[in-house]
């Protein structure tokens, strides 16, 4: 019996099926630019190197910083104009309050004469008119803010999209040149995440069986990884094959090739 179960146990180290992939890091990525404008920098002596929180490539953004700057000067005027409209609504309110009982006490009394009356009335309407357009330009004038703090987001965003950053990311590739325009959509770097490294193969059908529970050899070495991500439907370059990628630590060197068995 004994002897039967390492026949088993060689027959599946002998023919387990032998996958080569790359090892890549663990994401790429395409970026391309939001705005239009000239290319201020672009340094490439920083391909290949781990990025900071400083921008590796900046697009003109000068106007958008003195209209943002503008704009939230525009804006704190704004807040003082609305917080003495409000000021003034309060006192206008306690008037009208003073205003339509003092005419109620006036109205039904003989002794005044009707011109005396009118007159009354008349300065409690202005008054309450005053009031409301009051109340109107302090509508305008949260309009006017809430607009503001709109355009302030957009340049802020537009300036963030212009000092392109990512932190902790590695520089693959620079598309563009100082002095160069570009568009939107146009193509201005590759950045790569290298924290990590994946391996993408593609299995035969019958290896697809409990596929994620299987253990991952790698250059004929036993090790703890497993199928981290497999997907279901075959591939459409490799027809019948099925992509399965495996996540392993950070090498010291990518792109090279390696020999990956998956064993029961």
């Amino acid at each position: 019996m004994k002897f039967i179960f390492m026949l088993v146990i060689l027959f599946n180290v002998v023919y387990a099926k032998v996958y080569y992939a790359k090892v890549e890091p663990y994401e790429i990525r395409d970026i391309s630019s939001n705005v239009l404008g000239i290319v201020t920098s672009a340094d490439e002596s920083l391909v290949g190197t781990t990025l900071s929180s400083k921008p590796y490539i900046k697009i003109d953004s000068e106007i958008d910083e003195k209209e943002l700057k503008s704009t939230k000067e525009k804006l704190m005027y704004l807040e003082n104009s609305i917080e003495i409209n409000e000021a003034i609504l309060v006192n206008l309110d306690d008037l009208l309050v003073k205003k339509r009982e003092n005419y109620k006490k006036i109205e039904p009394l003989k002794i005044k004469s009707s011109v005396e009356k009118d007159k009354e009335f008349y300065d409690l309407i202005s008054s309450e008119n005053l009031y409301l357009n009051t109340r109107k330009e302090l509508q305008n004038l949260k309009t006017q803010m809430s607009d503001l703090k709109l355009r302030a987001a957009q340049l802020q965003r537009s300036i963030a999209d212009k000092n392109l950053v990512a932190e902790g990311f590695v520089l693959y590739e620079v598309l563009v040149k100082s002095g160069q325009v570009v568009n939107m959509a146009t193509p201005l770097a590759k950045v790569a995440d290298i924290s990590k490294a994946k391996l993408t193969i593609y299995v035969d059908e019958e290896d697809t069986n409990k596929i994620e529970s299987k253990t991952v050899y790698i250059d004929g070495e036993k090790t703890s990884y497993k199928v981290s991500r497999f997907l279901h439907i075959a591939d459409s370059k490799n027809i019948s094959k099925y992509m399965a990628q495996i996540i392993i630590k950070s090498p010291k060197l990518f792109s090279k090739l390696v020999k990956i068995e998956l064993r029961d």
